[in-house]
């Protein structure tokens, strides 16, 4: 089957680009000696857990689903941290986990000796308090009043010598999409924080957030940082990036239902921003579309609002400049659509899911999986 033979709406993942991600991201452990993980909560499309498993040494994960599913689909190292973990499912994840990370003293304590006792690799998440991020505070855990992570206050006042000495390892998350010299940064403010304990660590987890196969991002410059941290303080290092490796390695193809007018020209979508693309309208930003700009484009001159087809008035993706006029039927490709989408989607208005499509390298298509209304109502 062919792209444009695909039933819309459709995700479809593009086996090349993936690869492509992963070559870069394995050159980087190489390079450096480090390991790096998939953080599933960006991308979660286990068929192609396999091919993932090649290039890196594991997964992390935010919860024990995730830990289960990167236990079976891709069986390598596994890791997970929670802010706060129940009782009832630590059993369960110490047999899927190598690596338990904890966000405070408290949680440490609580499960110290269970996670001793089954052999397992234990972290505190750390919170340097060194904010690198413009406009989007809903992604910054270390914003003012954060729940995530210990602050060197509390890692003073909250932490004994028997707590430290039963840590193997600190863990910190600050970035979201950002380039080399923000990890640079908040380095210095972990080291300037935390530089004593790291003396006493095995390894040091720099989270997630690191946009590596980005086309402007410094690979030299990420390379210095992990040595600086391995050659000072004798520490295995640790990267977890999920947006990385699929970066603009998806599509999501819909097609215009109808066209309205009110005050200017709206093109109603079989996709939503609501449903299928989240980040829309969370994050919020305008996702990229092929052969379409900005409104004002003199080379594009017919401007539409591409909306959804749901109930929420705000289901509205963005403006859209075009060469031609839409038609009804008309097939549009919004571009990296992998990442925050099939794991965030949902089916608010009994909106169906997309389908999930892998794109082989030689340009066939190959349905991953079709949803219905079973998958609707099962969630009822």
């Amino acid at each position: 089957m062919k792209r444009d033979e695909l039933r819309t709406p459709c995700y479809v993942v593009q086996e090349a680009k993936i690869r492509e991600n992963l070559e870069i991201l394995r050159g980087i452990c190489e390079d450096t000696g480090c390991r790096i993980l998939l953080a599933q909560k960006a991308f979660s499309m286990y068929s192609l857990y396999p091919l993932i498993g090649e290039y890196l040494d594991g997964a992390t994960a935010s919860g024990l689903y995730e830990a289960r599913l990167g236990h079976e689909e891709m069986g390598k190292e596994n890791h997970i941290f929670s802010p706060a973990y129940r009782e009832d499912e630590m059993d369960e994840i110490l047999t899927y986990c190598d690596h338990i990370i904890f966000n405070s003293p408290a949680q440490l304590r609580k499960y110290r000796e269970k996670v001793k006792r089954a052999g397992r690799s234990m972290g505190l998440r750390i919170n340097p308090e060194c904010s690198t991020q413009e406009g989007h505070a809903i992604y910054d855990p270390c914003a003012p009043f954060s729940r995530l992570g210990t602050t060197e206050e509390k890692f003073r006042s909250g932490m004994s010598e028997e707590d430290i000495a039963s840590l193997d390892g600190l863990h910190f998350h600050t970035l979201c999409e950002q380039n080399a010299d923000d990890l640079a940064k908040t380095l210095d403010a972990v080291e300037a924080k935390f530089g004593d304990v790291l003396h006493k660590m095995k390894w040091l987890n720099f989270g997630g957030g690191h946009h590596i196969t980005r086309a402007d991002y410094d690979r030299e410059l990420l390379k210095e940082c992990i040595f600086r941290m391995k050659e000072k303080y004798g520490l295995e290092i640790y990267l977890e990036p999920g947006e990385a490796v699929a970066l603009n390695a998806g599509l999501l193809i819909t097609e215009v239902l109808e066209i309205a007018e009110n005050g200017m020209e709206i093109a109603i979508l079989d996709t939503s921003a609501a449903c299928h693309m989240p980040d829309v309208l969370e994050m919020p930003y305008r996702p990229p579309l092929k052969n379409a700009g900005e409104p004002g484009d003199s080379r594009k001159p017919y401007v539409y609002r591409l909306a959804g087809p749901t109930c929420l008035a705000g289901d509205v993706i963005g403006d859209y400049s075009f060469e031609v006029p839409l038609q009804r039927g008309s097939r549009l490709e919004f571009q990296d659509m992998a990442i925050y989408t099939m794991v965030k989607n949902n089916t608010f208005n009994g909106m169906k899911l997309p389908d999930i499509v892998l794109e082989k390298s030689d340009g066939t298509c190959v349905a991953v999986r079709a949803f219905g209304y079973e998958d609707f109502k099962s969630r009822l």
